[in-house]
């Protein structure tokens, strides 16, 4: 049987490059292994642990899946939107009753997001035991997981042991796929720091639906030296480095080959425009046509849930036995 691979995002700002390059393209790549059953989940009730706008959160849900497809991501692999498959949050409850305060608070990413903070959302704390439950609710057997996520998966494999060896045999026990590194994009304007899709004004970030005046204007005014010469220098070059990590990246070569015969800042910026409208246009124009018929999007969500629903109500309910409730036909 095929391999059980789940993976979840969250839809908190559009799409970016380096989206594309770390999780996106490796995503595509998998769904087209005969050996994985891929499950992709767009994630939007981990969109609710901090302050947001209800109107946007819907048009932003809309637009992530949306964009997958856009991307090439094929409707068999189920791609559903999680707050429609209630099991989600029922198993998260029997999940949180599982998990402890202590390994809650230890969790990095709500250290560092509720720090000197007097008003943190309930969900903020207990969300990594929803995150357990969107993985063990579909009898996952791979996640593919960035370092920033290793941790949460490890509670994930703690809880389904724990609950395993109190209650029975439950969960399958997920494990953990490291991603082929991908490239690392700066910011354009600002190279020292990472290209998100959220914190920045997103006057130096690559957004998947860039049209190509728009990628040749950020380009332009992406930061880099006077130097006619060109070398890979991170430390010293940081801006001539990041567009060279980009230009690789997307024509399959190493940033030190990308350099080559090309001379100052403006060819390289010419050469990086010229690969990143190759990469986005494609992208941007099956987005258009998508977002033009919004029923075809809803049709895949409704069959990603219709084809996720049963068997995420078949491992709640088997955790609902196990740990006591009772069941009334």
């Amino acid at each position: 049987m095929p391999t059980r691979v789940f993976t979840g995002l969250k839809p908190t700002g559009s799409l970016q490059l380096g989206n594309y390059l770390g999780a996106i393209r490796p995503l595509l790549d998998l769904a087209a292994d005969p050996g994985a059953d891929v499950v992709v989940c767009v994630a939007d009730l981990h969109a609710l642990t901090v302050e947001h706008d209800p109107a946007l959160l819907r048009a932003r849900t809309r637009e992530l899946a949306t964009t997958l497809l856009a991307c090439g991501l094929d409707p068999s692999a189920r791609l559903f939107v999680q707050s429609t498959v209630p099991a989600h949050t029922e198993l998260a409850h029997l999940l949180e009753c599982t998990a402890t305060y202590g390994e809650m608070t230890r969790m990095v990413q709500f250290k560092e997001k509720s720090a000197g903070s007097d008003s943190i959302r309930l969900s903020l704390l207990t969300y990594p035991a929803l995150m357990a439950a969107d993985i063990l609710a579909h009898d996952t057997e791979v996640v593919p997981v960035g370092e920033d996520q290793r941790q949460h998966l490890e509670l994930t494999t703690t809880l389904a042991r724990r609950f395993n060896a109190r209650y029975g045999e439950t969960f399958v026990i997920p494990r953990g796929s490291t991603p082929p590194t991908t490239a690392r994009l700066k910011d354009l304007r600002d190279p020292r720091s990472k290209m998100g899709k959220t914190g920045s004004d997103g006057a130096g970030v690559l957004f998947l639906l860039d049209d190509p005046d728009t990628v040749a204007a950020k380009v332009r005014r992406a930061v880099t030296d006077g130097e006619p010469s060109l070398a890979f220098d991170p430390d010293g070059r940081p801006g001539v480095a990041n567009l060279a990590t980009l230009l690789g990246a997307l024509t399959g070569r190493s940033p030190e080959e990308a350099l080559a015969g090309l001379r100052g800042a403006g060819a390289l910026k010419s050469a990086v425009t010229e690969a990143v409208v190759a990469a986005l246009d494609p992208v941007r124009c099956r987005y258009a046509e998508l977002e033009a018929d919004p029923a075809e999007v809803d049709r895949v969500l409704r069959a990603g849930r219709d084809a996720v629903a049963p068997g995420a109500v078949a491992t709640t309910a088997r955790a609902r036995e196990a740990i006591g409730l009772l069941g009334v036909a």
